[in-house]
């Protein structure tokens, strides 16, 4: 049994990698400040013996023993980044100084979890882990994009200084059960806007491309990313790419939905192409995604709809 802290872990991802590894007999300790977290991701396990939770923000120093740590703590949509963006810096930063802290105090090994934004609105396609980006450093999704970037050159050279075990991802557009449907982001988006019967709303022509990665397969990417021997970068992400308009379609299909489409402006530093080269993740770690774009979809639709229901 092997003692796992979890930051961020009443998230999206961070909920579902809880859920993993004390299905795999781990002892996890969840910890969250509940800014973007919901305590319904976690409530099923708050009662396992096996489920620490912690309500601490990582802004602060933390004093916890573990045995790995896996630093989800930053809030990753725009809709919440932006919502105080010094916040969401200083997560990346302060924070992550923070949990290297610990982890060189613990000996133990640590997954930062870094993002496709910091390859920003990529001029190189697909992107691979040696392309340094394109990324606006004063525009309004840079508190996020070079946030990100810091927590890796932090990673980096606690590596080098201190010998410390990391292990960097970078996460490519990943969705499922446990989205926040007011998130902002383009799958959520969509879901719930089918589901009331709103009209789904695009940004720019919707010709923009996504490539979406299903939770399930993301979480099984970050496992073995920390059980392996390799420091990353490794990006992790579907490669299969598709419009936004492809995207909106299938969900209006799956949904059984009416609702019309409805275009907006596209936002600032939007990226037009996303697709992650998954080369190393498959030669490195044998790690591929196998959920395809419209099971992944289907399963989400009905978890929405659940969700939805039972707020009635």
């Amino acid at each position: 049994m092997t003692v796992i802290l979890v930051t961020g872990g009443a998230g999206f991802l961070g909920s579902h990698l809880c859920d993993r590894l004390v299905e795999g007999g781990d002892e996890v300790i969840c910890v969250d400040n509940f800014f973007t977290g919901r305590e319904e991701n976690i409530a099923h396990l708050v009662e396992h013996p096996r489920f620490d939770l912690v309500r601490h923000d990582i802004v602060s120093p933390l004093f916890l023993e573990a045995e790995q740590v896996y630093n989800l703590a930053c809030p990753a949509s725009p809709v919440a980044y932006q919502f105080n963006s010094i916040k969401t810096i200083k997560t990346s930063t302060v924070g992550m100084v923070n949990m290297l802290g610990l982890a060189k105090k613990c000996q133990a090994r640590i997954l930062q979890a870094s993002t496709s934004e910091v390859y920003g609105d990529p001029q190189v396609h697909p992107q691979t882990e040696d392309y340094w980006g394109h990324v606006n450093p004063l525009g309004p999704r840079s508190c996020y994009d070079e946030g990100k970037r810091v927590a890796e050159s932090l990673c980096m050279n606690y590596h080098t200084v201190h010998g410390l075990e990391i292990r960097i991802v970078r996460i490519f557009n990943t969705y499922g059960p446990r989205m926040d449907p007011h998130d902002g982001r383009v799958i959520s988006n969509f879901i719930r806007q089918a589901l009331a019967g709103e009209p789904l709303t695009i940004y720019g022509d919707g010709q923009q491309t996504r490539s979406f990665c299903y939770v399930a397969d993301l979480i099984d990417g970050l496992i073995r990313m920390m059980d392996g021997q390799e420091t990353g970068p490794i990006n992790l992400g579907n490669p299969a790419e598709v419009t936004i308009g492809e995207a909106a379609e299938t969900i209006r299909r799956l949904t059984g939905s009416e609702s019309e489409i409805v275009h907006v402006e596209l936002p600032e530093d939007d990226p037009k192409r996303r697709c992650p080269d998954i080369t190393r993740a498959t030669s490195q770690l044998g790690w591929q995604p196998t959920t395809d774009l419209e099971t992944g979809l289907a399963r989400t639709v009905e978890a929405f709809r659940a969700a939805a229901g039972g707020q009635e």
